[in-house]
């Protein structure tokens, strides 16, 4: 498979659990958490799905294309390590849907960023919270699920947080 037909697929299946999943969280309270702004595409789609609901973005830096960028409150740029155990204590499992797509172009500094991102998502996320993610996440607070929607195997994770 090219590249780019394997990023096509990955799009497709991103935007099929993000459109599930906020179906399934839209008359539900809580935050939502885009972990890796990026250009801000999913943000946007986020956005357009959940109009009025807080989306906190968060990234590295600003990169974003200037149409998918989020309200300045809602943007915390820095380090994953020290912005988001800050928000964390700010804001204790206060999160419904937590997305996860900040992938390194390092294998271990992916494996030891997705450590301690897994370590954290209990004190983020709320009970019943669904978090989604590109790659794989191991916490036992978190209970996979199997895609309710067609996506090839392994191609994103879905998870919910247990009580």
């Amino acid at each position: 498979m090219s590249r780019l037909d394997s990023f096509i697929r990955r799009m497709m299946a991103q935007r099929a659990v993000l459109d599930w999943a906020t179906g399934e969280i839209a008359s539900k309270p809580g935050l939502v958490l885009e972990i890796g702004l990026g250009n801000g595409r999913t943000f946007d789609h986020l956005r357009e799905k959940l109009p009025n609901r807080p989306i906190y973005a968060f990234d590295r830096a600003d990169n974003a294309h200037p149409a998918s960028k989020p309200p300045a409150d809602w943007l915390v740029l820095g380090e994953f390590s020290e912005s988001l155990p800050a928000f964390a204590q700010a804001h204790p499992h206060e999160a419904v849907l937590l997305h996860y797509d900040a992938g390194l172009g390092d294998t271990e500094a992916n494996r030891e960023q997705l450590g301690w991102i897994s370590d954290l998502l209990p004190r983020l996320a709320m009970p019943g919270a669904i978090v989604l993610s590109d790659q794989a996440l191991e916490n036992p607070a978190l209970q996979r699920r199997e895609p309710p929607v067609d996506i090839p195997k392994q191609r994103y994770f879905l998870y919910q947080m247990m009580s």
